[in-house]
């Protein structure tokens, strides 16, 4: 008689193994339509990376803006404690996309040019949820709507998002509105417009770094901000380091002057006055 142990059967302590008509993990997580997504142009085998790569980029960035626009108007209704976990959760998923980079790094500059023709004229910098984003955090550029012209849902949502005060917007008139001294221009203005550094908004913030226990949740709300463009500095980084490391100075397939357009948008700063207060500190 053999010792050898029997393989483990789930279904001995309750596990269900058949589920005609009822629910399953591929079902709800509707499998079959997204692992068939992937349709690569070309016999490259590192086309697969490339596409899995963009595309959950794409899914983090929709969970990303899921958050901002929950955190955003939880500040916009006082409710500064709620927000906290959103914005920590916005920065978990900026890490998260840091990481996708380090996978596509792995591709090198001869295994990129195998498909790279087959892309066409689709890019990175054509993709809206990245602009929502952007928009959502307070880089407002109406210019940016055109890449999307030919998509009119798009275009409308993102107009919303450039018309609707940003994140920071909200988080300024949460202040005013606790009685912290504000300019009226900052709080009153079009919002359709990139946000521009207030000696009053430096001058607040300095405030409340200097007492953090009189203003404790401003304080925290600060930080989270924060490390929320830490993290979407590092990314913005990444890609650039990525995208030189692969096609050097090469325009983009979008017609971007490629590393030299992402280079210059590593000089957009989101929250201004909060890295401008450390210094005066």
């Amino acid at each position: 008689m053999s010792d050898a142990p029997q393989p483990y059967d789930p279904s001995t302590e309750g596990a269900r193994m058949r589920f005609e008509g009822r629910m399953s993990y591929i079902d709800y997580l509707h499998l079959d339509e997204v692992l068939h997504a992937q349709a690569p142009l070309s016999s490259a085998h590192d086309e697969l990376l490339f596409i899995i790569q963009h595309q959950t980029s794409e899914l983090w960035m929709k969970l990303a803006i899921h958050e901002i626009v929950a955190a955003r108007d939880a500040i916009k209704d006082g409710r500064m404690r709620p927000s906290f976990k959103m914005l920590t959760r916005v920065a978990r998923i900026f890490e998260q996309l840091n990481g996708a980079w380090d996978v596509l790094r792995t591709m090198t500059p001869s295994e990129y040019t195998t498909f790279r023709e087959d892309l066409g004229e689709s890019s990175g910098f054509q993709s809206w949820q990245y602009r929502a984003i952007e928009f959502l955090v307070g880089n407002k550029n109406a210019s940016m709507l055109q890449p999307h012209s030919h998509v009119p849902e798009v275009v409308e949502l993102l107009q919303v998002h450039l018309e609707t005060p940003s994140l920071y917007d909200e988080v300024l008139i949460l202040l005013a509105d606790h009685g912290v001294d504000i300019d009226p221009s900052v709080l009153d203005r079009d919002w359709t417009q990139p946000y521009q550094p207030h000696e009053s908004v430096r001058a607040a913030w300095e405030t409340i770094y200097r007492d953090p226990e009189a203003h404790w949740s401003a304080y925290e709300l600060a930080e989270k901000l924060v490390d929320l463009e830490d993290y979407f500095r590092r990314w913005r980084f990444n890609h650039v380091t990525t995208v030189e490391r692969i096609i050097g100075s090469k325009r983009g397939t979008g017609g971007t002057s490629g590393t030299g357009y992402l280079r210059r948008m590593l000089d957009v700063v989101l929250f201004p006055e909060l890295w401008d207060v450390r210094t005066s500190l």
